[in-house]
């Protein structure tokens, strides 16, 4: 669910340059981005509950440019830190960046979730499990640090100042979230017993963790909407990043049920599924509430001059995951509204993707995207 952009709120001024691979200085966490986007692009198209001729084979191409893009970005990652670590730290330190590290954890798990959904036609179902397994542990232990590493910094160090809460500090918090959406894939995978239900009930328990915590914040995202005004132009876009833990959610509900029968007790089985339809409806409902409304702030932007910059990979993992929850929605009621919601949306989503990768790759290749960012326009009131 992305999107530090290449504009954002004032930070300490950058050191001086390193000679070395100065194209790497202002490589920030939220390059991610470009990677759950795509990633989710193969897996919502995998979860769609119609067959479409040669969806299945779309789907692996886009799995093989995620795994690219997820190994050149932690590549350009490893070399930012390694050369410009003064930069590094002034973006962990700055409470404008700082939630984006929660987007290498959904980076990770993305591709893994991809992988064992299409990337197993060429790799194998046995080298796909093992792929997925390991960025699994991996991405679940580091967004759970974020999680609380990211909040922690924000209370000690950060004190942003009030009425400046963002729907980037969701970052950090859905990526258990995210966790406990892929990891049922892995359920079935493992001995059955002790094994299995400990798996499932750790999802859910991230599935908890990640779900209040957004319920903490995001009344302070609202209330500053509500308070302040819109949010400057370029930010406009991570007022998508809401619809993550809310879709997220409800497919995790969903993916949880399908693996349950087989998990734990019949009881408790038939609980899971009950939940995923009782979660699921209502909260698919508030997520197509706030997509109006999101939709509605973008195209009021762009009408006041909103250009491109990274935050419009925000319109692609959020929307990704209310794909996915639909689908699941779709599969556990039976209903065809829901098949065709699930289709809706991953058209939006496909189109989504297709602009962002247009513009971020000619952002590439013209530099203005590897350039230092320049400040956001400090108005944000309505009668801007």
């Amino acid at each position: 669910m992305a999107i530090y952009a290449q504009v954002h709120s004032p930070a300490p001024p950058p050191g001086p340059a390193s000679p070395r691979l100065p194209a790497l200085r202002h490589i920030g966490p939220n390059w991610y981005a470009t990677v759950m986007g795509t990633a989710v692009v193969a897996t919502a198209g995998t979860a769609l509950p119609v067959r479409v001729p040669g969806l299945r084979g779309a789907c692996l191409v886009v799995w093989a440019l995620a795994s690219v893009l997820l190994l050149a970005v932690l590549a350009a990652r490893a070399g930012h830190w390694a050369l410009h670590r003064d930069q590094a730290r002034t973006h962990l330190l700055d409470p404008a960046v700082a939630p984006f590290y929660g987007c290498l954890s959904m980076g990770l798990l993305a591709v893994g979730a991809s992988t064992l959904a299409v990337g197993q036609d060429v790799l194998g179902h046995t080298a796909a499990v093992a792929v997925d397994a390991v960025l699994f542990v991996v991405g679940t232990a580091i967004g759970l640090a974020a999680a609380v590493a990211i909040p922690y910094l924000m209370v000690v160090r950060h004190r942003p100042a009030p009425g400046t809460a963002s729907p980037v500090w969701l970052l950090p918090l859905v990526a258990p979230m995210v966790s406990a959406a892929v990891g049922p894939a892995l359920v079935p995978e493992l001995p059955a017993g002790q094994w299995r239900e400990a798996l499932l009930l750790a999802c859910y328990a991230m599935f908890g963790l990640s779900l209040l915590a957004t319920l903490v914040v995001l009344p302070l995202v609202f209330g500053r909407l509500v308070h302040q005004g819109p949010l400057p132009l370029a930010l406009t876009p991570t007022l998508f990043l809401v619809l993550g833990p809310l879709g997220q959610s409800t497919t995790a509900v969903g993916q949880l049920a399908d693996v349950a029968p087989d998990t734990v007790a019949a009881p408790y089985a038939s609980a899971f599924t009950a939940f995923a339809v009782l979660y699921g409806v209502p909260v698919m409902g508030f997520a197509l509430l706030w997509l109006a409304l999101a939709a509605s702030m973008v195209v009021r932007a762009l009408r006041r001059g909103m250009g491109f910059t990274m935050t419009w990979w925000g319109f692609t993992f959020p929307v990704g995951t209310c794909v996915t929850g639909a689908a699941g929605l779709a599969r556990h009621t039976g209903l065809t509204a829901y098949t065709w919601l699930a289709v809706a949306l991953y058209l939006l989503l496909v189109t989504a993707w297709a602009v962002a990768s247009v513009r971020t790759a000619r952002g590439l290749i013209g530099g203005a995207l590897l350039a230092a960012p320049r400040p956001l326009r400090p108005a944000t009131a309505r009668t801007t």
